[in-house]
């Protein structure tokens, strides 16, 4: 897309401060970070949301992101790890390109990722899984 700001960046448009690139993805340090080592991973290809993705290229997006864990871990002393990754607007996705955010947790940091948990009962959960299982069918 012409006007993508992480397809651009992606293509070496605009400068990022890169950790790791190959033919299929482009990793970069998050230019407005929640904590030290906050890292994007951008597929080189643009795929606005995790419905637009082929299966393959989010397992390897995705196996990636654990060696790139593990990397953040052992080199930045990290205490705990959020994955966060935001499709459409409505969950918070403000750039429609997909990525997948690592961000390195520490003790008394001033990362909030919550919600309002909900209640359901016990057949309304098995209710939905019936219906999500005959789906995979």
């Amino acid at each position: 897309m012409l006007d993508c700001l992480f397809c651009k960046i992606a293509k070496g448009e605009i400068p990022s401060a890169t950790v790791f690139e190959n033919s299929e993805f482009k990793v970069i340090l998050d230019r407005f970070p929640g904590n030290k080592g906050h890292l994007l991973i951008l597929p080189k290809e643009h795929v606005e949301n995790i419905f637009e993705m082929e299966p393959e290229l989010g397992g390897r997006l995705f196996a990636l992101g654990v060696h790139l864990a593990k990397v953040l871990k052992k080199e930045l002393n990290l205490e705990g790890l959020n994955i966060v990754q935001n499709n459409g607007e409505i969950a918070g996705q403000t750039v429609f390109h997909f990525h997948l955010h690592l961000i390195p947790r520490y003790s008394k940091d001033e990362v909030n990722i919550k919600w309002n948990p909900m209640n359901p009962t016990e057949e309304e959960l098995n209710n939905l899984a019936k219906i999500l299982n005959q789906a995979l069918q």
